[in-house]
């Protein structure tokens, strides 16, 4: 039997084990897989006590403890993961830990669900920890062009700074209008509160897919807004979360789960 867990505070609100155990079903794996609520200040000892089970085999890291399960694994991290500074899953190999950020993966796979990305003009709005860990892998994608926009452009410039590429640039959100985006995603947590995050009128009359982060039992704030703005489809964020989960099995387990039926049975 192989070992996983999910570490956060709280975590007693995570599916990861119910998405794991349905993969493993689907694979034929024989896991385990717990909730592991670390204390804030004690996530490192309890990392160590997971790994101290020779069965352990690899954890997936939230909400506070991202950016503590980089430090960990800083030396072996995939390219998203030392991009965004924090990492949410972590694979034993030998003695060593190895660190991925799998969002940016998942968020991909979920986007192709939906559109094609390649020769699009993709939007991401918001320019935080969520935006950092999506964009090589939205890059990968081959789209025409990748914009970022902030309402402090600043912050959206220096990630274009940290991560140079000739297809992606910062702009303002009057900028990014006229470029008339194909797929606009909404990497901030503004939903999560009912708020919009920093949009303007006009800036969906082109857009065939207006993309949320946040997931929901019903339409969010932004994809109700997209919508009466024009946008043709609209998706919320619970198909990246099952998607960035199977990537994350897939490192750990070498086999790559079908994930649409995952969706269905589980999504709120």
């Amino acid at each position: 039997m192989k070992k996983f867990a999910v570490f956060g505070n709280p975590i007693s609100h995570s599916l990861s084990p119910a998405i794991h155990h349905m993969f493993a079903e689907l694979t034929g794996e024989d896991i385990h897989y717990d909730k592991i609520e670390a204390p804030v200040d004690g996530f490192e000892q309890a990392v160590n006590a997971f790994f101290a089970d020779e069965l352990a085999v690899g954890c997936n890291v939230t909400v506070p403890f991202k950016e503590k399960a980089f430090v960990l694994s800083e030396a072996n991290c995939n390219p998203e993961a030392k991009t965004a500074k924090a990492v949410n899953t972590l694979h034993r190999e030998g003695n060593a830990l190895f660190g991925y950020t799998t969002d940016g993966m998942g968020l991909v796979a979920d986007l192709l669900n939906a559109t094609e990305l390649k020769g699009k003009r993709i939007l991401l709005i918001g320019a935080g920890g969520a935006a950092r860990g999506v964009v090589q892998p939205l890059l990968g994608s081959e789209p025409e062009l990748l914009m970022i926009t902030n309402r402090t452009l600043a912050k959206a410039e220096s990630i274009v700074t940290d991560i140079k590429h000739d297809a992606f640039c910062a702009v303002s959100i009057e900028e990014a209008k006229k470029q008339l985006p194909d797929v606009i995603i909404n990497c901030t947590s503004a939903s999560l509160t009912g708020d919009l995050p920093m949009v303007s009128d006009g800036l969906f009359s082109q857009c065939k897919l207006a993309y949320d982060m946040v997931y929901s039992a019903k339409a969010t704030s932004f994809m109700n807004y997209a919508k009466e703005q024009g946008a043709r489809s609209t998706k919320d964020g619970f198909g990246m979360l099952v998607e960035q989960a199977a990537a994350a099995f897939t490192i750990w387990t070498g086999k790559t789960p079908e994930t649409a039926g995952v969706i269905q049975k589980l999504r709120p």
